[in-house]
């Protein structure tokens, strides 16, 4: 085992914070198209943000003065409290060589003095592979570091534009469904008259979605928190396309959001999508997803693919999913440990 030397990276360093990205893709990238890693300047923005909603670090490995592994540690400010997630990356031509277990040794102790004893990591792997990913990598490294898979996850894949017909034939089908509900769609920002309906809705989606095993509290529903992290949204290029759909009271009860990226041109993520749980019954995650679909069609024709995660146990938003024509290209697991 090549003995490292690992400390923090200074986000700010332009030279060393290049140097650290470019192990993190080329180990993302190795395994093939079945991650979907972050843009140069979307870490960049996101190391160097300094919010009150979690703290992130990141590490360095080096050896003869080259960076070769590389790691990143974040813990939550304002809830989960004993929690932190970790992530290892090592230069492909270097795996299996003891690197990456001393990274994850590293940033488990920086955990442990924060005073975090939950820790989570992810690791994904190819479909085929099967839900735990046997004889995989990621999940291998995972387990042999202590972690047990929590919960496992299915990244689809949907091709643009879906045919007017079929999101029209959707819309039909379940317009009868949520009558006495108003859908809404904007660009951006939250606006500021659904503001704390969306932060309370938004925050409860970790755990009102399935979470498997995963021991995990509601994150903060305060609004500036919802600012802050639009904040940084602007700094990473992302713009986000949103709708949710209101109640008689005008209470946000269902949202769907997709986020592009000016570093990844013809590329949208689809991010949460949660209907409370009084107003489920109504076929409102359909009828959201497919009315912010339209918005994400008719304001950004350029977008080819539309890439989204969802745990495989969740039936319901599978469906979902099938219906508008996603296809499965990989797996994410979450996996988790306590000290």
């Amino acid at each position: 085992m090549s003995n490292l030397e690992i400390d923090p990276l200074d986000p700010h360093d332009g030279a060393a914070f290049d140097a650290f990205y470019d192990v993190y893709l080329a180990a993302e990238r190795a395994l093939g198209d079945i991650g979907s890693p972050w843009m140069r300047e979307e870490v960049r923005a996101s190391l160097q943000d300094r919010g009150t909603r979690r703290w992130l670090g990141a590490y360095v490995g080096r050896i003869d003065g080259d960076v070769v592994a590389v790691g990143q540690l974040s813990t939550p400010l304002l809830d989960n409290r004993e929690s932190a997630m970790l992530a290892v990356h090592v230069d492909p031509r270097l795996w299996r060589r003891g690197l990456g277990t001393q990274v994850s040794q590293r940033l488990e102790s920086e955990a442990r003095e924060r005073g975090r004893t939950l820790l989570n990591t992810e690791a994904t792997w190819p479909y085929a592979a099967g839900p735990a990913g046997a004889g995989s990598p990621g999940p291998e490294f995972a387990l042999a570091r202590g972690y047990a898979l929590a919960i496992g996850d299915v990244k689809r894949r949907l091709e643009l534009p879906v045919g007017d017909g079929v999101l029209d034939d959707l819309t039909a089908e379940v317009v009868d469904h949520h009558r006495g509900y108003v859908l809404r769609s904007w660009v951006g920002p939250v606006p500021d008259d659904l503001l704390v309906g969306w932060a309370r809705l938004y925050a409860s989606l970790v755990t009102e979605a399935p979470t498997g095993d995963l021991e995990i509290e509601q994150e903060s529903a305060d609004p500036a928190v919802v600012r802050e992290s639009e904040a940084l949204l602007a700094k990473q290029g992302r713009t986000k396309y949103n709708t949710v759909a209101l109640d008689e009271r005008g209470e946000v009860v269902a949202y769907t959001d997709i986020a592009t990226t000016v570093h990844e041109p013809g590329v949208a993520y689809q991010w949460g999508t949660l209907v409370r749980g009084d107003a489920r019954g109504h076929r409102l995650g359909l009828a959201v997803k497919v009315a912010n679909l339209r918005l994400l069609q008719g304001e950004r024709p350029d977008v080819r693919v539309l890439i989204t995660y969802n745990a495989e146990v969740n039936r319901h938003m599978v469906g979902v999913n099938d219906r508008l024509g996603f296809v499965p290209v990989a797996r994410l697991g979450e996996f988790q440990k306590r000290l």
